[in-house]
């Protein structure tokens, strides 16, 4: 098991893979139609996402907690 103190980066992570992978795969949907081939096309545009994704997450995260706290009440 991952210590419990790296939670904030695994979640990073997971979310950041998964929406990246999200959007990636309706962008190359949206641009090329479904096409042979289409699989290879989203998967390095996913991973050049992932790579900005991931660290934009993390970099973000403190700031949008801050605000949601700010806008909600306990």
């Amino acid at each position: 098991m991952i210590p419990a103190r790296f939670a904030p980066v695994l979640f990073g992570l997971i979310l950041s893979g998964l929406m990246s992978s999200l959007v990636s795969g309706i962008a190359t949907l949206r641009a090329v139609g479904l096409v042979q081939g289409i699989g290879g096309l989203w998967l390095g545009n996913w991973l050049s996402s992932w790579a900005v994704a991931f660290p934009a997450v993390l970099i973000v995260a403190p700031a949008t907690r801050r605000l949601v706290a700010r806008l909600t009440r306990a």
